[in-house]
């Protein structure tokens, strides 16, 4: 604790010496380097042109509107940047980041659909017919497993302007993506084939909506402007659900992050969204243990974040293990608890087609007829490919979301969120271990609410569950309280699990998370902070500080992470 309390002091002394910031600055603009810059202002009024004006004036040229988030994106002089910031109508100002999306290999049939329970809703009549999912991804390619008369891939349209094939996957992500969400095995369907490669709901229709080039790289503003195409177009093709298995580092609060800003929207709108926590789980450059790593979007309170799980091969759930590259919780800055749950995602298989990007770069991927066909050949399937990454387990999630509302088309977003969370399955190891085989390191995960969430995704128990709530299904605030060094949530009385007994953190969370040191997980019973997830000394940081401040300090903690943070090349094997 005395070694505690003097790094507070150190911290602050810093911060005292240290040059005064503008709060309407992202953290990479405060020292811009010279030259031009691309960034999304966001104005305290939607954008108009006198708006525009204010950074033509500056130098600058307009490259896109972004109404949804009242901004525009614009290439300007960073010299100018600090000068319009202090502009008044100006409500910050963020760099157009980059952003990516996820992968793996191995060949061994994941059962994913047997393991989530996905099955009993298939026997219920629930294929997602009639719902809307869009897919904010690479693009889609049109194969035979998204076909059933026609094509169920309703619209498409391009944002990323390379000048390829429109909407077309060139990388192969979101091909895999959707595959996972709506494939309908087709092409593993003939009387030789001994398995199957469904997706969680086989009859939904797909909106394709391409951000990520031919090397998995996008923008902010482009996957904004696809976010705001897909509310435009949700009473036309009645999206319920939004895939965004996509991500990049925290640089600043979900309330100034425009792209947080924009899935709220899309959240507000009636869409449910469902977004990949990262791949960063190993990451220990800050002696965080992986914690504190979850990426944007899936930092924001309203979206459903989803980690990976491992199948381990086998059809039940009882010996599937976390995946050691899943991003943990708590989020930088703001500290809400993520990831909401955890679904498969290592060594999953579904759609792509060959001379993509990834099929290019790791043909390893590829799986042999041999393995789903009694007479297949050891020849590469031109069909199904591997991939690892919670990139893998959003879709898992967004299927599920489909299938509750086709039974149900009045569910909310929140009450989506609120079910799949409270019927999460809740049995867990209190460790589990998995060494590289490359690097020989081995990495050992807890299983705390900041790494698996509420649970493991039961699609059986969701489509089951007729629990009514109310409120919105935020996912909590953390808060580290120093004289009892616990950390515990934040109660909200708005909040779904701030009522009833019925929606209390217990229900939902449950009562078996490990916790470091043997501490109670549930103890004390604070009306401001309900009830404390950990106690004792906390896992960032076990013999320095210096974990506990990446995690707790507001620290960006993504140094060692680029453009390509969520490209996963081994899964866990």
């Amino acid at each position: 604790m005395k070694s505690t309390i003097s790094l507070f002091i150190v911290l602050l002394a810093l911060v005292a010496m240290a040059p005064a910031q503008n709060k309407k600055l992202s953290p990479e603009l405060q020292n811009p380097p010279d030259g031009a810059v691309n960034v999304i202002v966001q104005f305290t009024a939607p954008p108009t042109a006198r708006h525009h004006q204010k950074v033509l004036s500056r130098g600058g040229t307009l490259r896109q509107e972004l109404g949804l988030v009242q901004a525009a994106a614009y290439s300007m002089p960073s010299s100018a940047v600090a000068d319009l910031a202090n502009d008044p109508e100006v409500a910050y100002v963020a760099p157009d980041r980059p952003l990516s999306g996820a992968l793996s290999s191995d060949a061994t049939l994941d059962y994913h659909t047997e393991t989530v329970n996905a099955p009993y809703a298939w026997g219920l009549g629930l294929d997602g017919t009639g719902i809307g999912v869009a897919v904010i991804d690479s693009g889609i390619i049109n194969v035979p497993d998204l076909h059933d008369a026609d094509s169920r891939i309703v619209y498409s349209q391009s944002f990323v302007g390379d000048g390829s094939e429109g909407a077309s996957d060139q990388y192969g992500h979101g091909s895999h993506v959707a595959g996972i969400i709506g494939g309908n095995g087709k092409k593993s369907s003939a009387p030789s084939d001994f398995y199957t490669f469904n997706g969680i709901a086989p009859n939904v229709n797909l909106i394709n909506l391409r951000v990520l080039d031919e090397n998995g790289q996008g923008t902010d503003s482009q996957v904004i402007s696809a976010i705001q195409t897909a509310i435009s177009l949700k009473s036309s093709y009645n999206i319920l659900v939004m895939n965004l298995s996509l991500g990049r580092p925290v640089y600043e609060s979900y309330m100034l992050d425009p792209l947080c800003q924009a899935v709220e929207q899309a959240w507000q709108a009636g869409i449910v969204v469902v977004v990949s926590a990262g791949n960063n789980g190993r990451d220990n450059s800050f002696n965080n243990e992986g914690y504190g790593t979850i990426t944007s979007p899936a930092n924001d309170p309203f979206v459903i974040t989803v980690g990976a799980m491992k199948t381990m091969g086998t059809a039940g759930r009882d010996d599937d293990l976390i995946a050691t590259y899943s991003s943990k919780g708590p989020t930088l800055f703001d500290h809400i608890a993520k990831p909401d749950l955890v679904a498969p995602g290592n060594l999953i298989i579904s759609l792509y087609a060959p001379a993509l990007t990834l099929n290019q770069l790791y043909p390893e991927n590829e799986i042999p007829y041999s393995l789903y066909r009694t007479d297949g050949s050891a020849m590469p399937s031109n069909t199904y490919y591997i991939l690892s990454g919670t990139s893998m387990a959003a879709p898992m999630v967004s299927g599920a979301a489909a299938l509750m509302l086709q039974l149900d088309p009045t569910l909310t977003p929140d009450e989506i969120k609120a079910r799949l969370m409270k019927t999460a399955s809740k049995n867990f190891p209190q460790y589990s271990s998995y060494t590289d085989p490359i690097t020989g390191i081995t990495y050992t995960d807890q299983y705390d609410v900041f790494t698996i969430g509420a649970g493991y995704l039961d699609i059986q128990a969701a489509v089951s569950s007729t629990d009514l709530s109310s409120g919105v299904a935020l996912s909590p605030r953390v808060k580290y309280h120093p004289r009892s060094q616990t950390v515990r949530f934040v109660r909200s009385s708005f909040a779904v699990w701030g009522g009833s007994s019925a929606w209390s953190n217990f229900a939902v969370w449950g009562g078996n998370v490990f916790v470091s040191n043997q501490f109670a997980v549930w103890g004390g019973s604070s009306p401001a902070a309900n009830f404390a997830v950990w106690g004792g000394s906390a896992p960032w940081g076990n013999t320095t500080n210096s974990g506990f401040f990446a995690v707790w300090g507001g620290n960006y903690i993504a140094s060692s992470s680029t453009a390509n943070s969520e490209i996963l090349i081994n899964g866990d094997k």
